[in-house]
């Protein structure tokens, strides 16, 4: 009887504890890797900066045309430097910034005997948003003029200044991520398809294989990049097209860096060869396939995301580099490389400082990259 009588007691008890106490378990069981994974990351300060700059900079290069707001390939003004932006004009504050022209003052310079170009406070250009300018494609299909900002003077607007042909800074800057990026990501493709492909080979079959493909990416580590760098620009006619270009800059960096990520997935390939569920699947016939795919390869990914992250920076950097010493693409393509190719004149550079703005557009790259994969790194493992 006194069983009868504390029966109800238990059942409502548990009905409590079912209605109160498991929801936090309930949704802890339910939460999957990249819930936890996503939880541990938003948390991150650097990380989540990063995730913001990466989007902005890949939203950029794709509507790169509309955000720019001069004709990357129209020649003015050789070497004017940036217009000026104010808030105050002949008549006082203004709530509407607005910039000056730059033109020529009609004296030289008593130094480098240069004209001297100075802004025409007179006529003051009102800043607006989505004005209208030059044409282009929106994602090479849809035909617009609409651009985010500028002046609807028709006159174009040098926000970083202009090159030695007169072409704006900025807009080339933007436009040129087009081609940096996209060398970026596409090398860091093949780099990761193939590290990740001999890294599991390797480290899954061991043996003789294991010992001939560790020779071979040994190979690959002692060659030295920058000769090799050096060699394959001079070997390229002058008389290629930015295609071939491309493809040898793409095909050199990734055949010279692919070794180091092989060798860091054939290390963790050898941990989890050995690990108890894996001789498990082994013991009960599964395939090598079904092994690789379900049981290795899912463990190591996080570790290539988190790679990937950190080599496109440095490829980047690599491109920037070549760029500089003459391996980029051509006219009418434009990347950051061939960008800082201005910047090997010192006299230039003294007179002309604004000319080394590219440069902030690569370290904005690698500091966007860089903080994403940090925080990567640290959300990886939210356990």
């Amino acid at each position: 009887m006194s069983a009868d009588l504390f029966a109800p007691m238990v059942k409502q008890e548990d009905a409590a504890y079912l209605d109160v106490a498991p929801t936090s378990a309930r949704f802890a069981k339910n939460d999957g890797y990249l819930i936890l994974v996503w939880r541990k990351f938003r948390r991150s300060v650097m990380g989540m900066i990063g995730l913001t700059l990466v989007t902005m900079l890949l939203l950029t290069a794709i509507f790169a045309d509309f955000f720019a707001p001069s004709d990357p390939k129209e020649p003015t003004l050789a070497f004017a430097p940036p217009d000026p932006i104010s808030f105050f004009g002949k008549d006082g504050f203004t709530l509407r910034p607005q910039t000056f022209a730059v033109t020529e003052s009609g004296q030289l310079d008593p130094v480098t005997f240069q004209p001297i170009n100075g802004p025409d406070y007179d006529n003051p250009r009102p800043i607006k948003f989505l004005v209208s300018g030059y044409d282009y494609n929106v994602l090479g299909i849809f035909p617009s003029t609409t651009h985010l900002f500028g002046t609807d003077d028709d006159q174009p607007f040098h926000i970083l200044g202009t090159d030695k042909f007169g072409r704006d800074i900025f807009s080339r800057g933007l436009v040129g991520s087009r081609i940096s990026l996209t060398v970026a990501l596409v090398t860091v493709t093949f780099m990761t398809i193939l590290g990740t492909l001999v890294g599991l080979t390797s480290g899954y079959l061991g043996g003789r294989v294991d010992a001939w493909t560790q020779r071979v990416v040994d190979i690959f580590f002692a060659l030295p990049t920058l000769p090799l760098y050096l060699a394959l620009a001079a070997l390229i006619p002058a008389t290629a097209p930015s295609g071939v270009f491309l493809t040898f800059v793409v095909l050199a960096i990734a055949a010279l860096n692919w070794a180091q990520l092989s060798r860091e997935v054939r290390g963790k390939t050898l941990a989890l060869a050995r690990i108890e569920y894996v001789r498990a699947a082994q013991a009960v016939g599964a395939s090598d396939r079904r092994i690789i795919l379900r049981h290795i390869l899912p463990n190591i990914i996080s570790h290539v995301i988190v790679s990937v992250t950190t080599w496109i920076p440095q490829i980047v950097l690599v491109e920037s580099f070549l760029g500089f010493l003459g391996f980029a693409v051509k006219p009418p393509l434009i990347s950051w490389g061939m960008m800082l190719q201005d910047c090997g004149n010192f006299s230039v550079l003294g007179s002309y400082p604004w000319i080394l703005s590219p440069v902030a557009f690569v370290l904005l790259t690698v500091f966007s990259f860089n903080a994403l994969g940090d925080g990567l790194r640290d959300a990886i493992d939210p356990y």
